[in-house]
């Protein structure tokens, strides 16, 4: 088993595109179209590889939940790469901060970066392949 996809709402699919395209140069919009959703109409599409890929639906209203509550719905998502370095000079480069400098362990580090819509994404670069180092509960 593993996921196949996130189904997020957003408020701009172009805005959207410019920090997924940066964290994520080596996949593509793979397919989209236009849709109505309980009388709401909107565009939608899928960004992503063969295996995997956040499909994104433009009618997008409000704001995603306060990241500093307890409040119900998604804190944050996360994304192993292989270099976190190089991820974090595309995303600077193309106008997006570091929100929070994670974990800087022996066998891991991350940071999170804010998207275009509010959605709190960590992205995770592990220094080692044996499990027992990546997953250290304390």
């Amino acid at each position: 088993m593993y996921l196949e996809h996130l189904n997020i709402v957003v408020k701009d699919l172009d805005q959207t595109l410019v920090f997924y395209r940066a964290a994520m140069p080596h996949w593509r919009v793979r397919g989209g179209g236009e849709s109505t959703w309980y009388g709401v109409k909107r565009k939608w599409l899928h960004f992503g590889d063969d295996n995997q890929y956040l499909s994104f639906n433009d009618s997008g209203t409000g704001k995603v939940r306060e990241l500093t509550s307890n409040a119900l719905g998604v804190a944050h998502f996360a994304y192993v790469v292989n270099n976190l370095d190089a991820l974090i000079g595309r995303l600077n480069a193309a106008g997006f901060e570091v929100r929070i400098w994670g974990g800087n362990e022996p066998h891991a580090k991350s940071v999170y970066f804010i998207d275009p819509n509010g959605y709190e994404v960590e992205f995770l670069q592990y220094l080692t392949d044996l499990p027992s180092e990546r997953n250290v509960y304390q």
